[in-house]
């Protein structure tokens, strides 16, 4: 097991504690939480931030970072609703639309690797920059006239469960991330990147091309997250997920991801994703305004950058002491 992943496994543990005691606490005292609609809304609700929680993981641990996703979701829910109203077919519409997220991944990597700059400004700029492409395609309408049996799949359970049909999909691409991630000599090579970028080049490692592929990787799922979000909530517009990227980042933070680079798990992201969404789930039901919400979001994000920094100091404090 890589040092990267068992330093991460106690920040881990403690998230998905947190979200086990927030989730029995909710069974037990919050009205209306444990009933199938309702669960079934926040597994459906958190699932735009689990899709792309899982390349953002991949990205963070290499020691980058994309906040372009939002936009990138939105401009595919834009195109998707432009080409739905000029009549084409949605089986044609959905992988051009895979395509345009595969092209704004692309744009950012290459400004990234080949260019040299840093990453967080990079996704800021084209942030706003794709924000404004899909406002130019779609305009103010909202389209919502879908065929019938894509909402159906976006939005229904699985028969009488409370588990969205959407969310077995979903389990294939975390399986294949776990894989990727904790099984593969590509995953090794993220730790890598993330942990020192000049010695991973020295150990034959092709950086540039490693976080080339993963910013594709990013846009393409957050392309195909702007294609669910029309979907599931029955309507394509410009400012599809507007706000969604402050949520990925938090709850991948929270699940112990270093933002640094080079320590982390799929697992912990997971936790974090489902943790962050159950907690805004029980304020919704508990009539938290919005406004609170965000500053709740907002105080998470820290904690989850604090977190994980102050428990290795205690472990690294402890092992000093123990050596002494």
């Amino acid at each position: 097991m890589p040092e990267s992943l068992t330093r991460a496994v106690r920040w881990d543990t403690v998230v998905g504690a947190l979200l086990i005691v927030l989730l029995l606490l909710s069974f037990g005292f919050v009205d209306g939480f444990g009933n199938a609609l309702n669960l079934s809304f926040l597994i459906g609700n958190t699932l735009p931030i689990a899709l792309i929680a899982l390349p953002m993981t991949l990205l963070v641990v290499a020691g980058e970072i994309d906040l372009s996703v939002a936009s990138t979701a939105g401009l595919s829910g834009a195109v998707m609703g432009k080409l739905w109203n000029e009549g084409m077919a949605i089986e044609t519409i959905i992988p051009l639309c895979l395509l345009l997220g595969v092209a704004c991944g692309l744009v950012n990597g290459l400004l990234v690797t080949r260019l040299g700059l840093p990453s967080l400004a990079v996704t800021i700029g084209t942030l706003a920059a794709y924000r404004g492409v899909a406002q130019i395609v779609l305009g103010s309408d909202a389209v919502t006239d879908f065929p019938s049996r894509y909402l159906d799949f976006a939005a229904g359970r699985i028969g009488d469960s409370f588990l969205p049909q959407a969310f077995l999909p979903f389990l294939v691409l975390l399986a294949v991330a776990v894989v990727l991630l904790h099984a593969t000599p590509f995953g090794r090579s993220l730790f890598a990147i993330g942990a020192g970028e000049e010695a991973a080049r020295f150990a034959g490692i092709r950086v540039k091309r490693t976080k080339l592929l993963l910013f594709v990787a990013t846009g393409a799922m957050s392309a195909l997250t702007g294609v669910f979000w029309a979907l599931h909530y029955a309507s394509a517009r410009y400012d599809n997920a507007t706000g969604l990227e402050l949520s990925v980042v938090a709850a991948v933070l929270l699940g112990g991801i270093d933002f640094d680079g080079g320590r982390g798990t799929i697992g912990g992201a997971v936790a974090g994703v489902f943790l962050l969404g159950a907690l805004q789930n029980v304020m919704s039901l508990l009539n938290v305004s919005a406004q609170s919400q965000i500053v709740v979001t907002g105080v998470l994000l820290v904690v989850s950058v604090l977190g994980p920094r102050v428990a290795r100091q205690i472990s690294l404090a402890r092992a000093a002491g123990s050596t002494g």
